[in-house]
């Protein structure tokens, strides 16, 4: 007699986290530490290392090979230094006397004289970076800008990608898209090295940008369809670990490649060795079924219950109950409209909404501007992502507390830690770093949580809806972050009190949010809205017949 079970069942069956699952992670990891490179690598490759104006009358050659051995930059550097005299020289004064007068006197000649605009370039330090795309293209002064737009177009990227390659996956399978997705990226990575100017490179990382999301999402998503519900949690958690490898390693690869052209050739060649995840990345058994192709998902199924060393038994059939299921869900034809269209729904979803936009806000925020604290960069670099570590492991202790709760405590510590940096010094550069690294501490804990919230908040019939709305305003987020770092032109500030605001803001709401914690899961909207909402009597009688069919939840086979 055969025995109908679900796919959760089934996973339960074979070992929800057996040797298969947990080889799959390890080719599922691997690229999160390429990720994060490609993510961070602006902060090395985009710097503006201290400059100065090189006179029109300057004497000084103007070929790359030819460095200035003792260019004066505490002109702008110094404590009395000026950040002005960067992009501006002082009349009358050749090239050559900015090396050689001491910093008092320079600074009382140009005072004594009329400044002209810098027609001749500038010439840059080279004590920290040998080359970047700052120095190599002059983004400083009137076109300092470019380097935040160039940024944010990145950012831009992912948000376009999470949207085509999410349709993509769901057409083509989580596997192909991943592949497809690997490949462009190694492929305009290297493109990047060898841009011949800043607008090709900018739409070269922007094709990046999309091809990150194109992995991040899938291969999350394949390890989540291939996992049993008692270890997700933890499996996530694994995913953002590596991602918090490659921030350490990327600290380590930039402070031994100086050039702007060889990091950026140096992370994504690597990227072409993941040619073998054609013979070893397996599919999605779920999108399989969820495709109609059950004969393939079970001869896949029955691979990972061998691997597992449980076999599956000849007459178990993976129950079918979830294709009708999905019917009765695409019959009703929900849209991203009923998100907000009853009362409950609509405040649950908008602060959702606006948690993701904050968290992703304030994450890249904060590691894409290291260089404002201070410290040294390639040190600071280091710590940001040793305190990746900590953030993300401390949530597996305080989740199955109250989610609410977590998600409240570690806004708040963000959002006060960006708030306090404000208040410190300039010449308390360790207090400040520290003070940051404290507000990246609980952003990232609180940027974990919010993927493990927003999937219980939402119910089952919308969840896939409201997932996609967030994910497109954290995107939203990403593009702002480097924007907001243009106001330090109106006051340096600016861009710390306004992370600390909004982040606070985020605690605030969350209060107005349900536990979840220990609870059922929402399948519908009328579990969500309670009594005062009703949906129709015979869809829900036909979901009940369902899932008395296949008792457990038959639509996590789809989210």
């Amino acid at each position: 007699m055969e025995r109908s079970m679900n796919f959760d069942e089934i996973l339960s069956h074979i070992g929800g986290f057996g040797k298969f699952q947990k080889s799959l992670y390890v080719w599922i990891c691997l690229p999160q530490i390429l990720l994060a490179f490609h993510m961070l690598i602006s902060v090395f490759t985009g710097a503006v290392p201290p400059h100065l104006c090189r006179s029109t009358n300057s004497t000084w050659p103007l070929a790359a090979s030819s460095d200035p051995p003792n260019f004066n930059f505490s002109l702008v550097t110094g404590p009395d230094g000026d950040p002005g005299r960067s992009c501006s020289a002082p009349g009358g004064i050749p090239g050559t006397l900015l090396v050689q007068l001491n910093h008092s006197t320079a600074l009382a000649f140009s005072d004594s004289h009329d400044t002209e605009s810098c027609q001749g370039g500038w010439e840059f330090s080279k004590e920290t970076f040998h080359s970047t795309v700052a120095t190599e293209w002059d983004l400083v002064c009137d076109n300092t800008n470019l380097n935040n737009i160039g940024s944010s177009i990145y950012m831009f990227g992912l948000l376009v990608g999470a949207v085509l390659f999410g349709f993509l996956a769901d057409k083509y399978g989580r596997r192909n898209i991943i592949l497809v997705g690997l490949t462009i990226q190694s492929t305009c990575g290297v493109g990047a090295a060898f841009a011949p100017n800043f607008y090709m490179y900018v739409f070269l990382r922007f094709v990046v940008g999309t091809t990150i999301s194109a992995v991040i999402m899938n291969a999350f998503v394949l390890g989540t369809e291939w996992t049993g519900s008692k270890h997700r949690m933890l499996a996530g958690i694994i995913t953002d670990y590596f991602f918090g490898f490659g921030y350490i390693i990327l600290a380590g690869l930039a402070y031994l490649i100086r050039d702007w052209r060889k990091l950026q050739l140096a992370i994504s060649a690597p990227g072409f060795l993941f040619i073998f995840y054609i013979w070893v990345l397996p599919k999605s058994a779920r999108w399989l079924m969820a495709n109609q192709r059950n004969e393939e998902a079970v001869d896949l199924i029955r691979k990972a219950a061998l691997m597992n060393g449980k076999p599956l038994r000849e007459d178990i059939e993976i129950c079918q109950g979830y294709k009708d299921m999905v019917k009765i869900e695409e019959s009703t034809k929900y849209t991203v409209v009923d998100l907000v269209r009853t009362p409950k729904m609509r405040r649950n979803s908008l602060i959702m909404f606006y948690l993701w936009f904050v968290n992703v806000l304030v994450y890249y925020g904060l590691s894409l501007n290291i260089s404002d604290f201070g410290m040294n960069i390639y040190l600071t670099q280091l710590i940001f992502g040793l305190v990746e570590m900590p953030a993300r492991t401390i949530t597996l202790f305080t989740l199955n507390r109250s989610r609410r709760i977590s998600q409240l405590a570690f806004l708040a510590v963000g959002g006060l830690a960006c708030l306090l940096t404000v208040f410190i010094p300039d010449d308390l550069s360790i207090i400040r770093t520290v003070l940051a690294m404290v507000g990246k501490f609980g952003i990232t804990a609180s940027l974990s949580i919010v993927y493990v919230y927003s999937a219980e908040v939402f119910p089952t019939v919308i969840r896939q809806s409201g997932i996609g709305m967030s994910s497109m305003c954290a995107r939203a987020g990403g593009v702002l972050a480097p924007i907001i770092y243009l106001l330090r032109g109106v006051s340096k500030k600016a861009p710390m009190v306004l992370f600390g605001l909004c982040t606070l803001l985020g605690a605030a709401l969350t209060l107005l949010l349900p536990e979840t914690a220990h609870q059922h899961l929402a399948d519908t909207i009328e579990d969500v809205e309670g009594s005062s909402f009703s949906e129709d009597s015979e869809e829900g009688n036909m979901k009940a017949d369902l899932y008395e069919e296949c008792p457990r939840r038959n639509t996590d086979i789809i989210n």
